[in-house]
């Protein structure tokens, strides 16, 4: 089974040392910079629960270099992926399918989903379809990303907590295709489930996000200041609520209320979001595909989003302020 990691940074890395060290894949990944000069000369080293492990898959720059894949892994930030969307082609043969680890509302959405919005696409994430044309959403497998990792130098990941990779086709199948992946990253050592629901999945990871990330990358709050203040946390659970009524709307069904998904942020604790941690990096924020897109999908439902919608302006000229948006 050959395994492409594109854009393997902490969760890519981590995805690729486990499979490389299990060794039954043919494992490439796909980065630059120091990060990949550093895992060519040296190997990628993977820190989790206390233990290291040195791993050497094959590291390359470009995908004309890494040839054709079964199994494309797409662990990139949601808004870096149309500009290179383009230049994975090689990457994919006819069977080739894309394993879509990225946060937010996919560019596959739509696809096959039953319904008056079959086939639609998402202008935030998606601007102009071009990414439904390059990546077709045929070879689209979605993957619900709960590991948290970092990469406290080059060439190395460090594992902090999960180890679940939830699985997903967009028409809800067991198809062979997920069903091989998943056999594949259980035997790495990640529980790695499929299920006939991913959406429903997606929303209920993006639920916090949406609200959790922008408040933080606006207040430098962490996660225990945001959901332990009252103020805070009361605008988080009025984003939330108007991003559930969007979502059911298009036919989604939360298996948890918004409070115990409030407490799940709680229990990570003193925690930078990904999103703040973008902005005192200077690096661009996933706005959109947080929360760009649930004020799109608003309007495409006709359900009110105000807080939602006061919270994207003020965090669209935060970024813009910054340099990064």
């Amino acid at each position: 089974m050959r395994i492409c990691i594109f854009g393997a940074g902490a969760i890519g890395g981590l995805m690729a040392a486990r499979l490389a060290a299990k060794g039954e894949s043919e494992v490439t990944v796909i980065a630059r910079g120091p990060h990949l000069a550093a895992m060519q000369a040296h190997g990628l080293k993977l820190i989790s629960e206390g233990e290291e492990t040195v791993v050497r898959p094959r590291c390359v720059e470009t995908a004309a270099e890494a040839g054709p894949q079964d199994y494309v892994v797409v662990t990139l930030k949601a808004h870096a992926l149309p500009k290179v969307a383009p230049q994975m082609q090689p990457l994919l043969g006819p069977e080739t399918a894309i394993v879509s680890a990225v946060n937010g509302i996919p560019w596959w959405y739509f696809y096959k989903l039953a319904g008056p919005h079959e086939d639609r696409r998402v202008e935030s994430v998606d601007p102009g379809g071009a990414l439904w044309e390059t990546l077709h959403p045929s070879r689209a497998i979605g993957c619900i990303v709960y590991p948290a990792a970092d990469v406290p130098e080059p060439g190395v990941v460090n594992h902090t907590y999960g180890d679940r990779f939830t699985l997903g086709e967009p028409d809800g199948s067991r198809s062979p295709r997920a069903n091989a992946l998943s056999a594949a990253l259980v035997a790495a050592g990640f529980k790695a489930p499929v299920r006939p629901k991913i959406r429903d999945e997606l929303w209920v990871k993006l639920w916090g996000n949406l609200a959790f990330n922008p408040l933080s990358a606006l207040t430098g709050a962490t996660l225990d200041v945001i959901t332990g203040d009252p103020e805070l946390r009361a605008v988080c659970r009025t984003m939330m609520l108007e991003a559930q009524g969007v979502a059911e709307a298009l036919g989604t069904r939360f298996a948890i209320d918004v409070d115990k998904r409030i407490a799940g942020g709680a229990e990570v604790g003193a925690h930078k979001t990904s999103m703040l941690q973008d902005l005192e990096r200077g690096r661009p924020m996933e706005i959109d595909a947080l929360l760009g897109v649930v004020v799109e999908l608003a309007a495409l439902v006709e359900r009110p989003a105000p807080t939602c919608q006061t919270v994207l302006a003020l965090l669209r000229t935060r970024g813009r302020l910054a340099g990064c948006y």
